[in-house]
């Protein structure tokens, strides 16, 4: 992962191709970028670019955006395997399971987070391997610093790294319930739906989205938009202003996901 708040974990290359590779997307610069300065606004363009050069190597360069801050986050993706199969080098089979499970709290929430107490009672329910709740709060610890969850005041969520790159296996894994933002097209963990129609929105779309409403409607079904309006900062990077508890807050007077 790369880009604003890059993360620490590198992925590697295999290295038969490495050096094809790096001569293929240096190559690809040269001829799309000589004597042009670079621009922001192209940089969608410039990582397309990249990607077809990466496309030999079922891998991909995807952008995304931090439910937490707003922030644009980029990732190198390994398309070959699933995230789940790649996690089994670094944890035990039972780990994972609370690791599953744990998702399956996050993404049947009404606003996108799972206490730490239900967290820990899930370790009774463990299949594979019995687990101590002292060592579920360390397996906890590591998945918050390889960037798999995030943690807010004992509330746990999806980290920007987990839902980049686990994108696809969530919807296919939560097809009834895990769904795509109306208005960004990714996928919504911290979100506000629709009573009526079932559409989700992330909290900061829906903050920029109904900024200019007095009567806030839902953007698919016209029905009255009936959560709290997070607030806006709209400075240059459009973070949102209020607090992740206050985000949450606002965020809970919704239905449990359908």
């Amino acid at each position: 992962m790369f880009g604003k708040g890059s993360y620490s974990k590198e992925y590697s290359w295999p290295n038969w191709g490495l050096d094809q590779v790096t001569w293929n997307i240096m190559g690809a610069w040269a001829s799309e970028l000589h004597g042009v300065y670079y621009a922001h606004d192209k940089l969608d363009d410039f990582i397309n670019i990249i990607n077809t050069c990466l496309q030999p190597l079922f891998m991909q360069i995807r952008k995304g955006i931090s439910e937490d801050d707003g922030r644009t986050y980029y990732a190198l993706v390994n398309l070959a395997e699933t995230e789940i199969t790649k996690m089994a080098s670094d944890y035990a089979e039972n780990e994972l399971e609370l690791f599953r499970k744990t998702m399956d709290l996050i993404i049947c929430s009404a606003n996108g987070f799972a206490s730490s107490t239900d967290i820990l009672n899930l370790v009774d329910e463990l299949q594979t391997k019995k687990m101590k709740k002292k060592e579920a709060e360390q397996v906890l610890k590591n998945l918050v610093q390889d960037k798999w969850l995030s943690e807010r005041e004992g509330e746990y969520t999806l980290h920007t790294r987990c839902i980049m790159e686990m994108e696809q296996y969530i919807l296919n894994n939560y097809q009834s319930m895990a769904r795509k933002c109306n208005i960004c097209h990714s996928l919504a963990i911290q979100s506000q739906e629709c009573e009526t129609c079932g559409i989700r929105m992330h909290l900061s779309c829906a903050g920029k989205y109904f900024k200019a409403q007095t009567e806030p409607r839902c953007p698919q079904c016209n029905d009255f938009w009936p959560h709290e309006i997070p607030e806006i900062n709209w400075t240059d990077s459009h973070l949102p202003s209020n607090s992740p508890g206050e985000r949450r807050r606002a965020s809970s007077s919704g239905t449990r996901r359908r």
